[in-house]
């Protein structure tokens, strides 16, 4: 394993290795302006959303590691503290990148990047019409974590309103994770797509206590099939399929391969854990349990 103390590498070789490693990160696509009204729009992915009580966003337009000048979007900030911050979709990926450029402070990249400004409701800065939600925030804080390039600024935001397309909700009105179709920074010149292909599920055990790693019997916890996140998904089941179902799973649905392999038990416990594993990646949790306890049940 490569061991990396930061203060032994140069700064450029420690921020890549830090986008490299930290990702996907979320764009925060921010518009400002500054004291004259000049709008600026710019993307950054050192971003995320850190309480709903108050609602709070935080940012950082980072100093140039290369020159240790600030960014349009942190000087506006000093002086007009509000902004709106628009989330980035893969419709508009390529525009948000070209807004990325060094365009000169008196030009507005709402301009030279095609975008259509929406007038906000709390706050002087311009929405951007194609981001599918739009948050306009007040600036509480802007916190600088050195003076030196490449140190950051984080920009402490708080949500004074929300504009959601009704095109990316559901039927319940609450955003639909397959239909805004957002976008997401990796390393280097590298993007992700968090569409339908790409996402998954998981139910979190925030009202649920599952048996735990420990619990696992030896055998299950031993397999050469079942990976230890597999186990890590297994021993989220908070109490253990009862016999009676286990049986009736074992005559419905593996009388077949019970009957095939009986006289090879070593061989059908390895195909039962082949089937639990593929039932786990279906999110299948008390199948593939049922699946796994057959083998001794009976």
């Amino acid at each position: 394993m490569l061991t990396i103390d930061p203060k032994e590498i140069t700064i450029p070789q420690l921020h890549q290795y830090l986008l490299g490693s930290i990702g996907p990160r979320p764009i925060a696509f921010a518009s400002t302006v500054d004291a004259d009204g000049i709008d600026n729009l710019a993307p950054f992915s050192f971003f995320n959303v850190f309480s709903a009580n108050p609602p709070i966003l935080i940012f950082s337009p980072a100093r140039s590691g290369r020159t240790n000048t600030t960014k349009d979007t942190y000087n506006n900030v000093k002086v007009v503290p509000e902004v709106v911050i628009n989330v980035v979709t893969y419709d508009m990926v390529h525009q948000m990148s070209l807004a990325s450029s060094p365009f000169k402070p008196e030009e507005s990249e709402f301009i030279k990047a095609g975008f259509t400004p929406l007038d906000s409701e709390t706050i002087k800065p311009k929405r951007v019409a194609e981001s599918p939600i739009q948050l306009e925030c007040k600036v509480n804080e802007v916190r600088e974590l050195g003076d030196q390039g490449a140190a950051g600024n984080l920009v402490i935001c708080e949500v004074t309103r929300i504009h959601i397309n009704e095109a990316v909700l559901d039927d319940n009105q609450m955003v639909d994770q397959e239909k805004i179709d957002l976008v997401a920074r990796m390393g280097g010149n590298w993007y992700c797509r968090a569409n339908a292909d790409s996402m998954f599920e998981i139910t979190k055990p925030i009202m649920t206590v599952g048996i735990g790693y420990d619990q696992l019997p030896e055998d299950i916890r031993s397999s050469d099939i079942l990976s230890a996140n597999d186990l890590g998904q297994l021993a989220g089941i908070e109490e253990l399929p009862n016999e009676t179902d286990v049986n009736e799973f074992k005559l419905l649905e593996l009388s077949d391969l019970f009957l095939s392999l009986e006289d090879e038990p070593a061989k059908l416990e390895l195909e039962l854990h082949k089937q639990a594993k593929e039932l786990l990646k279906e999110n299948k949790l008390t199948e593939a349990w049922m699946t796994l306890l057959a083998f001794n049940n009976g």
